[in-house]
């Protein structure tokens, strides 16, 4: 499952990360810091949400 969840990551981290950087840019904060803060919320977010993607893909 590990490695399920790893493969999972690597698109499910570059979709919410993206998404997340978007959202700070429509938001209007367009230095540096809030999109970095945007992008690493993405990428920790995504942990839990592939882990339980993986799950769900190996129980079915």
């Amino acid at each position: 499952m590990f490695r399920l969840a790893s493969v999972l990551y690597s698109l499910i981290a570059t979709t919410l990360a993206g998404s997340a950087v978007v959202v700070a840019l429509v938001a209007g904060y367009v230095t540096l810091q809030p999109i970095l803060i945007a992008a690493a919320l993405g990428a920790v977010l995504a942990v839990p949400v592939a882990l339980y993607v993986a799950r769900r893909m190996m129980a079915a």
